[in-house]
């Protein structure tokens, strides 16, 4: 038998592949790309992934470790993943077995079998006669293998019938136990498309010729403008090509609500991703996808590697949203990803927003990506009037201005609701000492204590650490010690007093840990009558409040003097996500927002000429400082227990760019790779880590990825630093 090594992925950070002499017994036509192995690593047993059978390795056969076992004939991540699997590890510099691991659910990548997915079931059998039942029960039975041939075991049990029941037709030879992937029910009562404006049908009509072609496409709608109902009907048209269809949304928030909405529209298996589902709902969902049973995905930002033979279009609602960005790990972006898996499939990418990333207007300004727009509001709703309420020297009754107190009164006097917006969790931002002017900080971090009441405690939100709440000053002993300034938890305890009989609803991190609990305070807000919303960014994303006429903005200043480059950009988007949860049904809407800062020239583009406006202008400050999307950066980041450790890290990481670096050829002449720093992140200390950063930027992509390969060669070769983190960002989106 002649010899040959089985090459395979492991799930660790080194970027390489490693070489295993085969099982015992195995032919070498047994091994195929994308099958799990289990190998010893090390001192650990890990899954990992075939990548290729070669006759030649650099490690002499002595040394060589046999797999310990092959956990699948076939493949399970296909030819086509594992293409994109190697971009992945290409683009981002990160190890090809930590990003195979990615595109994998989890009982998969701990080694269980793909029979993990199934459950116990029932299935009609043919017969001839009509049978004879004896009692209603069993009537009741064999009525629903009349309606649907396959039923789970579970989905009977919760109908009332009992196992002796389905024993009994499995004895007249009616139905016989099986072992199936779970189909999700369909609706029987489906809702026919809604009639489209002109500005809708003008974009419908221009992206349903892309259908099997690869194009990106961005819809920039208002908010209300009505963008999901061309997604709805494009994936209608997808459908009836019989093609899958991908979706993304930013939030698990949205995902309940999105695929209740396409339930009502489509008579196909949907199923959903997101991290609310358990690992075997998750395997579940997955091979749904990947066997075509499925064919609409809904799910948050992991979904985007959920495998689907038949792929005929993407979606990607609130494609701006900073949420598709991973921000640890393989920190990838599920939209940049999105467009690279569509270019390999050939079909097109539907990008939608009111307030598009400056990247992805860019691409549709250059004509890279189809531009369409939805200037007006769908139905006979109209924009919200928007106001900057100046509170510069003005009294305040718990954070609110008169004039705010005064038309909230007036909203939920007219029976209508009022959202209010205080990006700020928690009773209390800050627990401090008025006598000698101690602060509760962190131990951990360079960051203040945020005071909670229920349950009783001050709480980290950067690393997690909590503890008591002292009656007595650590630092005097005084004992006025007191919470300033407000969160939401405060917020809604001070209205209280305001509006004692006005229903309150607070939608935090807090109060919606669960799913269930989140699409409960949805049904509270969705009950009719005058009701004030109290809430953070999630109530901002996507959701639709019909009985929203007002909206308040309480801490719109915190980006307007942001270090980061990006700061005015994502603060423009978030005034106006919040303020388009305003006058959506028949009722007009209004937004106050109140700020310190009500001539800051960019905030007043904003609410004057709107978003597109103000993106031009930044656009433009991006050009003249080369900034994305007119250049290209990464970010290498490092953290240590022992501060000087991680600086002296980057300061060599810094030399070796310097000494390896040649200008970059651009089409104006040579351009050098540009180094920021080292320098310590906006918050220096977190979790007992101090962190540094240096930023590398260059006017040519190619030019900079050149550069990170040698790096991260460099960095992994140097001696005294086991102490020290590092990770590249590339294509960061925070940059602080």
């Amino acid at each position: 038998m002649s010899f040959y090594v089985v090459r395979v992925a492991v799930p660790v950070p080194l970027r390489r592949s490693f070489d295993y002499l085969p099982t015992e017994g195995s032919q070498r036509s047994d091994w195929q790309a994308g099958q799990r192995v289990r190998v010893q690593f090390g001192q650990q047993l890990l899954t990992a992934i075939v990548l290729s059978t070669e006759t030649d390795t650099d490690v002499p056969e002595k040394k060589l470790k046999p797999l310990l076992e092959r956990l699948d004939n076939e493949p399970v991540l296909s030819a086509e993943q594992l293409q994109l699997g190697q971009w992945l590890s290409r683009y981002y510099h990160h190890s090809i077995g930590e990003v195979l691991e990615l595109m994998l659910p989890a009982l998969l990548r701990k080694g269980s079998s793909l029979d993990e997915a199934l459950e116990d079931g029932w299935q009609r059998r043919p017969h001839e006669q009509e049978p004879s039942l004896r009692g209603s029960q069993q009537q009741a039975l064999w009525a629903c293998f009349q309606q649907q041939p396959k039923w789970a075991h579970k989905a009977l049990t919760s109908q009332g019938f009992g196992a002796a029941q389905m024993r009994r037709l499995e004895e007249l030879g009616l139905i016989e136990a099986t072992r199936t992937l779970p189909v999700p029910e369909l609706e029987t009562e489906l809702r026919e498309a809604l009639p489209l404006n002109s500005e809708q049908q003008k974009a419908l009509d221009a992206l349903l010729p892309l259908l099997g072609s690869f194009k990106p496409a961005l819809l920039e709608g208002v908010t209300g403008s009505g963008k999901t109902e061309v997604y709805l009907q494009l994936i209608a048209a997808a459908l009836e090509r019989g093609e899958q269809v991908m979706v993304l949304v930013p939030e698990i928030g949205l995902t309940p609500q999105t695929v209740q909405r396409f339930r009502e529209r489509f008579s196909v298996p949907i199923v959903s991703v997101h991290s609310g589902l358990n690992d075997r709902e998750r395997l579940q969902a997955w091979s749904l996808c990947r066997n075509g049973t499925a064919r609409i995905l809904i799910g948050t930002r992991s979904a985007v590697f959920t495998p689907m033979p038949e792929l005929g279009l993407i979606v990607l609602d609130e494609e701006h949203d900073g949420s598709f960005k991973q921000q640890d790990g393989v920190r990838y972006s599920a939209r940049d990803f999105a467009l690279v898996r569509a270019q390999k499939a050939s079909v097109p990418v539907l990008l939608g927003s009111a307030t598009p990333a400056l990247e992805t207007l860019h691409n549709a300004l250059s004509g890279r990506y189809l531009h369409l727009k939805l200037t007006q509001r769908a139905g006979n709703a109209r924009p919200p009037g928007m106001k900057l309420h100046s509170i510069l020297h003005q009294p305040l009754t718990f954070g609110l201005a008169q004039p705010v107190l005064a038309n909230i009164q007036k909203h939920v006097e007219a029976g209508r609701q009022v959202l209010i917006f205080i990006n700020r969790r928690g009773y209390a931002p800050l627990f401090a000492c008025p006598d000698c002017g101690w602060l509760a900080e962190c131990q951990h971090c360079d960051a203040r204590m945020t005071l909670h009441q229920s349950p009783l405690r001050l709480h980290c939100h950067h690393c997690d650490h909590q503890h008591g709440v002292p009656a007595f000053c650590p630092k005097c002993h005084s004992d006025k010690v007191t919470a300033l300034g407000q969160g939401t938890e405060r917020l809604a305890e001070d209205l209280a007093v305001l509006f004692p009989y006005i229903p309150i609803t607070r939608v935090d991190r807090d109060t919606a840990r669960t799913r269930n609990a989140f699409e409960e305070l949805l049904e509270q807000v969705h009950e009719p009558g005058p009701r004030i919303l109290i809430g953070t960014q999630m109530l901002a994303k996507g959701h639709h409040f019909p009985a929203v006429t007002m909206v308040v903005i309480l801490d719109a200043d915190a980006g307007l003097f942001s270090a980061d480059f990006r700061g005015m950009e994502h603060t423009a988007q978030l005034v106006l996500q919040v303020a388009g949860r305003a006058g959506r049904a028949e009722h007009p809407g209004e937004v106050w927002i109140q700020t310190l800062y009500a001539d800051h020239p960019q905030l007043n583009l904003l609410i004057n000429d709107g978003y597109h406006a103000l993106a031009q202008t930044l656009l433009k400050e991006r050009l003249h400082q080369q900034l994305p999307p007119h250049g290209y950066m990464a970010i290498l980041r490092a953290e240590s227990p022992q501060k000087h450790l991680a600086e002296q890290l980057l300061h060599q990481a810094r030399g070796f760019l310097q000494q390896i670096s040649t200008p970059i050829q651009v089409s104006d002449g040579p351009a050098p790779l540009v180094l920021v720093g080292p320098f310590p992140a906006i918050m220096e200390r977190r979790a007992g880590r101090f962190r540094q950063q240096l930023q590398l930027f260059s006017p040519e992509r190619g030019g900079l990825h050149s550069k990170l390969d040698p790096l991260i060669d460099y960095l992994q070769s140097l001696k005294g630093f086991h102490q020290v983190r590092w990770h590249l960002d590339i294509d960061p989106t925070d940059t602080i």
